[in-house]
């Protein structure tokens, strides 16, 4: 997922997009805990694409209240 696409969603969308992807992070730990993950890379992915939702959400509720000024 990158950056770009994310940026055509609303602020909702993002707030979904990181709730799962919260769930997902959950699921991979669980996963790496119990010995059965079989990429470990998927965690460090996982971690960077919440990173990069929340890094353009807080983009969006900043450039919303400089637009309607």
């Amino acid at each position: 997922m990158k950056a770009k696409e994310l940026r055509n969603r609303t602020q909702e969308e993002l707030v979904e997009e990181v709730n799962s992807l919260l769930r997902a992070q959950f699921n991979l730990r669980m996963q790496h805990a119990t010995q059965q993950l079989a990429k470990s890379s998927e965690l460090r992915k996982v971690k960077r694409d919440i990173a990069r939702v929340r890094t353009v959400a807080t983009e969006l509720a900043r450039a919303k209240p400089a637009t309607k000024a």
